[in-house]
Parts: structure tokens; C-alpha cells; sequence
């Protein structure tokens, strides 16, 4: 069951009695912010900035499922009866001094989503685990034995290292991941998936952008032919017209304010481009991707073009039994605090 660790604890599985309950990794967390590591395109921490933080697609889809799995009722039960009031439901509604039960859950989930990988620490009692405490997915590396399973898990922060010892007995750590194809001790986030696609909806993003802060792209061009047949302007007579259009015609502010044009100067409009008109389109299929990687209908995160569903009651039905259910079950069943070895050391 989801709180096996839990129980095991309570028998008097856990580890010794400390005086002071506290996570252990206090100390190395306050010297968080003295240096900061270099990563890779690909990292948690990466993915984490550009498709978290810097992507509203990436960052709705995350809350919308983080949140929704973390406001499900927890339910405690055995093979004989469902429990009303149990320690591990007071655990769990009060599991550290600085959060609550939705906020503990909350940060669980949406590790697993960002990185593939949620780290959970049981801070030991005298009866079973007091405190528990979501540690950050990228300070966290396993340490494979000789047999290829974790004997320890060291946390990182700013050249400082706790190390988390995986003994025989009760674990102090709780590993989920999800599935990884080709990693035997990591998960598989959805950014890794969504990667492209969030690097062209923000490449899109950049685009208009720049082209706002061009005056929303040059809707056409200024002519000059002179009297005399010349076409080059003096330094003062483009010093001038430059001037003119950056004060009175450039800007979201000025768009379709009039331009009044003196003799020699000429007005040439030019339109958009074939390959301008589809870059809106790609944003959006870039945006309903990263929406697909999540398991999220897009119309619940107003991307249009999308009419799958007849209306949002339908959608967010859909969400929940094909995303949030599956997905919340799913992450309980990975839940273990305590390894055990591999069968397939009996096969070798």
C-alpha cells in the first residue's frame, strides 16, 4: 500500500531516536546560494527555466495537474478496514512546520512533472517518521551499488553534500520516478518529451516580441527621389526623417497614426510574407504539443483550433480520468521508502 513505509516505521523499523527533528538537510540549504552550477541544455534545472518558468503552456499544464492531484482525498486503509484517524493521515496533514498536506503533495507532483524524479525524506522519531520533506529533484544524486542499486542518495547544494546511507533496513529517502526507457535510475519528465515544442513556442514568443518593440513589424517603406533626380538624403535630411518616425510613428502607442510626407519622400506599403502569416500557426501547434506531452486538453489551456471536446465539462472529465487518476495512482504505487534488492540477482 501507498503508506507501507509509513507503517513499518511505526512498528519500530525506523531508525534510532534523535533529539532534534529537523531535516538533514537544513545545514547545506543555508548555504545555498553561495555558487551555482553550470548545466546542460537538458537538465532538470534547464527544463525547468525555460519550459516552468519561462512558458505559460508548460507552466499551466504542470499546476493544472499538480494542483488537481494534490486536492484529491488521501485514504488510509488495510485489507481489513479503512481508517477514519491513523497516524500517517496526521502525518500527512501536518508533514513539516513550514506546509500542510496540498502543498507537500503539490511540490511532490510537480517535481515528478519537471524532472521525471520526486525525493521525498521521513525525518526519523521514536515511533516512526515526524516530518516529511520534499528535497529539490536536481540537488539529488543516486549512488548505484556494485549490483547497480542505490546505496545512497547525496544531496548537493553549493559544493556542500549530505549523504543519505541505504541500509538493509528503512531508507530515510523515498525515490519516485517515472518510467525511463533508457535510464535505469532516473524518470522520464514530459519536458524531455515537449522540449522542441517548447523551444519553438518560445522562440515564437521572441519573435513578436521583437517585432513589437519594432513598431509591431515596418508595415511599409519611405522613398526618397529629389528634384534634381538624386536619390541619396543629406546626413541632416536622415537625421531628421529618423527622428520623425521614432517620435511620432514607431510604438505600439503611434500604430495607424497618420504620416504626413514632404516633397521627394514617398510612401511604399509592404505586406506580410507567406512564411510571417504561418508563424502564428506554428506557435500554436507548438503550444498544443506541449499541452499533448502533459496529457492536458488544450482547450482547458485556451489553445484554439482544438474542438475535440463539446464543452469544458467534458474536457475537464476527460482530464481527470485520463490524466490525473491514472497518473496520482500511479505515482502512489512507485512510492517506497525502503529498497529491496533485485531479483534478478538470483538470475546472474
Amino acid at each position: 500500500m501507498v503508506f507501507d513505509f509509513l507503517k513499518r516505521a511505526e512498528r519500530g523499523d525506523g531508525p534510532a531516536v534523535v533529539e532534534k527533528k529537523a531535516s538533514a538537510t537544513g545545514r547545506v540549504v543555508a548555504w545555498g546560494s553561495s555558487g551555482r552550477v553550470a548545466w546542460t541544455p537538458r537538465d532538470a534545472v534547464s527544463l525547468a527555466k525555460m519550459g516552468f518558468q519561462g512558458n505559460p503552456i508548460g507552466f499551466r499544464a504542470v499546476k493544472l495537474i499538480a494542483e488537481a492531484a494534490a486536492a484529491l482525498p488521501v485514504i488510509c486503509q488495510d485489507a481489513e478496514r479503512r481508517y477514519e484517524v491513523h497516524p500517517v493521515l496526521g502525518l500527512l496533514a501536518r508533514p513539516n512546520a513550514g506546509q500542510g498536506r496540498a502543498e507537500l503533495l503539490e511540490a511532490l507532483y510537480g517535481f515528478l512533472l519537471l524532472s521525471g524524479n520526486a525525493y521525498v525524506e521521513a525525518v526519523p522519531g521514536d515511533k516512526g517518521p515526524v516530518e516529511l520533506h520534499v528535497l529539490r529533484s536536481d540537488r539529488m544524486a543516486l549512488v548505484p551499488g556494485p549490483d547497480g542499486w542505490p546505496v545512497a542518495y547525496d544531496y548537493v547544494v553549493g559544493g556542500r553534500t549530505h549523504r543519505f546511507a541505504v541500509a538493509e533496513g528503512l531508507s530515510p529517502i523515498c525515490h519516485i520516478k517515472s518510467f525511463h526507457p533508457t535510464d535505469d535510475h532516473y524518470g522520464l519528465s514530459p519536458l524531455q518529451a515537449a522540449a522542441v515544442a517548447i523551444d519553438v513556442h518560445n522562440a515564437a514568443s521572441s519573435w513578436s516580441k521583437a517585432l513589437l518593440d519594432n513598431a509591431a513589424r515596418p508595415s511599409g517603406a519611405i522613398t526618397y527621389k529629389g528634384a534634381d533626380g538624386q536619390s541619396n538624403l543629406t546626413p541632416d535630411q536622415y537625421e531628421r526623417l529618423v527622428n520623425e518616425i521614432e517620435t511620432h510613428h514607431q510604438g505600439a502607442r503611434n500604430a495607424g497614426r497618420p504620416m504626413l510626407l514632404e516633397g521627394g519622400l514617398d510612401w511604399k506599403p509592404m505586406g506580410f510574407s507567406p512564411s510571417d502569416m504561418e508563424f502564428h500557426a506554428t506557435k500554436q501547434a507548438a503550444a498544443r504539443e506541449i499541452a499533448i506531452a502533459f496529457g492536458v486538453p488544450p482547450m482547458l489551456m485556451g489553445i484554439p483550433g482544438d474542438a475535440t471536446y463539446a464543452n469544458y465539462q467534458e474536457a475537464n472529465r476527460a482530464f481527470y480520468r485520463l490524466t490525473v487518476l491514472p497518473w496520482r495512482s500511479g505515482c502512489w504505487r512507485r512510492c517506497r521508502i525502503g529498497w529491496r534488492r533485485s531479483p534478478a540477482k538470483r538470475w546472474s
